[in-house]
């Protein structure tokens, strides 16, 4: 077999093994994998397809294409761990292809490894650690990764078509089909991301007539998939557009009251532990793109869009005054790319050049550090803390970092440019291969209230009244199949919904919860988060029975 060919073979195996067979190990992690779950749940079991619910209340912090997708994957393979996060592994998948078939295309004709360099790609792509993070995890940043990899990648294939050709037209066409999948996604962002990459390309190319020539298509193709949806939910629901507008787009980027609220820098410093492993061979790829940065040809105009996919996009992300680690996530196709093509050229000019070779040691130095912290304090503890209580965790955890520091040894000492990176890549594969079953105790204990749930939940009858935090609620609602739950406190994302008239008394402060209990003794039970509880208890009445899944987890108390 042709040793491109292998190595095809070789990456798809390493998708399957790492992304698709362990995603039913480890039990949902809340809030996001268990939102992500009951949603999709609950429109199986309401029938109801327009307009997204929450333990029964309206949630339109999303449109509702991401729902319809996981919501297939549970009527395909039940409701289950593996159905709930299929979707995100195939999204990550389909996005790796995508940029190793960008790879193969632009390539000249007479670069016989124009297939590696793909294969590469994907590679450095699917090995970054956040990318690994989020393809294993039920959220939706994964699913708008891919369209928005799709709407860029087929644009870009239309620039490259010749002008007015019905192969511009078709690409075109697609890339706006992709975009209205990924604004039915997450809305506004599926045009924000692709105009911030795409017409700043176009005017560094020269190419300004095309910021209007090739812009029409794509935005009425956009605008026709959308619309039947957006269409329907304003008719079910009128004030759905207005919320999700305001909240979800001004006040999450510009409002001083933004939800996950943090400084400019804030993606600057914690960006490089997501580009993990490549991170330390960033200053290596930086030789190479420097050298190639005036190529005239395919790879120099692909070099140079995705230095406006990686860039802009960040910074775009950094001035948005809400952030999570997952919104970045649109930046690591073209991270993956420039990283492929520039490691390549620095490494053809110089097979042991001396940025790899730092990289390589600064990877090793670095696990080296972690690994020795890891065994001081598993075996002495610190404050008290010590990663975990049974044996076999802790030495799997220290094979994990053995395993990344002779990974890149043996990258440091290989000869054959391709074989350098390929090792380097392969040094996280016994992390990503082990890591849901060796989660820290007290992220089981923190962040898996389904343990708990699952241990009483065959005892708890559909008639039993049910009161929770929301903290713990999607759980609730997930593992015990209900959309009635009560929630006490904080309402937190589900205020919304609870406002409305329909959802009436659904939400219960402390003397309307004493006062529900009192009425159904010996059928209600209270669910929620041990700090919680700690507020709450000299107030509540005593439990008759109640258990708990650790001084950090969750509680259970029967009434």
């Amino acid at each position: 077999m042709h040793a491109e060919k292998q190595h095809a073979v070789l990456l798809l195996l390493f998708f399957l093994v790492l992304y698709i067979l362990p995603l039913g190990v480890r039990d949902l992690i809340v809030p996001d994998e268990t939102r992500y779950a009951e949603i999709p749940r609950e429109m199986i079991a309401d029938g109801d397809w327009v307009a997204p619910h929450l333990n029964g209340v309206r949630y339109f912090e999303k449109p509702v294409l991401g729902y319809w997708v996981h919501a297939g994957s549970i009527l395909l393979f039940g409701e289950n761990n593996f159905a709930v996060r299929l979707p995100s592994a195939m999204a990550v998948g389909l996005s790796a292809l995508l940029i190793y078939v960008l790879i193969c295309r632009i390539r000249d004709n007479e670069d016989k490894k124009r297939n590696s360099v793909g294969i590469l790609t994907a590679l450095i792509f699917l090995t970054c650690f956040e990318v690994f993070g989020v393809g294993n995890s039920a959220v939706l940043d994964s699913l708008l990764l891919f369209f928005l990899t799709a709407t860029i990648t087929t644009f870009y294939f239309a620039s490259e078509a010749p002008p007015g050709s019905a192969r511009e037209k078709r690409f075109l066409l697609l890339s706006g089909v992709s975009c209205g999948l990924a604004f039915l996604t997450k809305g506004f962002l599926a045009f924000a991301v692709p105009v911030l990459v795409l017409a700043p390309y176009l005017v560094w190319q020269h190419r300004y007539f095309d910021l209007f020539r090739m812009s029409w298509l794509p935005i009425l193709t956009a605008a026709l998939v959308a619309l039947p949806w957006v269409i329907l939910i304003h008719l079910r629901e009128p004030d759905f557009w207005r919320f999700f507008f305001w909240n979800e787009h001004i006040r999450r980027f510009m409002g001083d009251n933004a939800q996950h609220k943090e400084s400019f820098w804030f993606f600057l410093l914690t960006a490089p532990g997501m580009f993990i492993p490549w991170t330390f061979m960033t200053p290596a790829a930086m030789a190479g793109i420097k050298d190639t940065f005036n190529d005239q040809g395919s790879q120099g105009r692909l070099i140079r869009l995705s230095i406006c996919w990686l860039v802009l996009p960040f910074l775009f992300f950094s001035v948005s005054n809400g952030k999570l680690l997952t919104y970045i996530l649109p930046c690591f196709p073209p991270f993956a790319i420039l990283m492929a093509f520039g490691l390549l050229h620095v490494l053809k000019k110089e097979a042991r050049n001396k940025f790899f070779q730092w990289g390589a040691v600064g990877s090793a130095m670095f696990f080296g550090l972690i690994l020795l912290a890891f065994v001081y304090v598993q075996l002495f503890g610190y404050n008290g803390f010590r990663p975990y209580s049974q044996l076999w965790k802790a030495v799997i955890a220290v094979n994990i970092l053995v395993f990344i520091i002779l990974f890149c040894c043996w990258s440091f000492r290989s000869q054959g440019r391709i074989k350098k990176i390929i090792l380097f890549g392969l040094s996280p594969f016994f992390l990503f291969l082990t890591v849901h079953f060796v989660l820290p105790d007290l992220t089981i204990e923190i962040k898996t209230p389904g343990i708990l749930l699952e241990r009483y939940g065959q005892g708890i009858g559909h008639d039993t009244i049910i009161i929770s935090d929301e903290d713990t609620i999607r759980a609730v609602c997930w593992y015990l199949k209900r959309s009635d739950v009560y929630v006490i406190g904080d309402g937190g994302e589900l205020d919304y919904g609870l406002a409305y008239e329909d959802a009436a008394g659904r939400m219960l402060d402390i003397q309307s919860a004493i006062h529900r209990i009192d009425s159904n003794r010996g059928k209600t039970v209270l669910i929620a988060r041990v700090k919680s509880i700690k507020r709450w208890q000299d107030k509540l009445p005593k439990p008759v029975y109640q258990d708990d899944s650790g001084p950090e987890g969750y509680v259970m108390w029967r009434y």
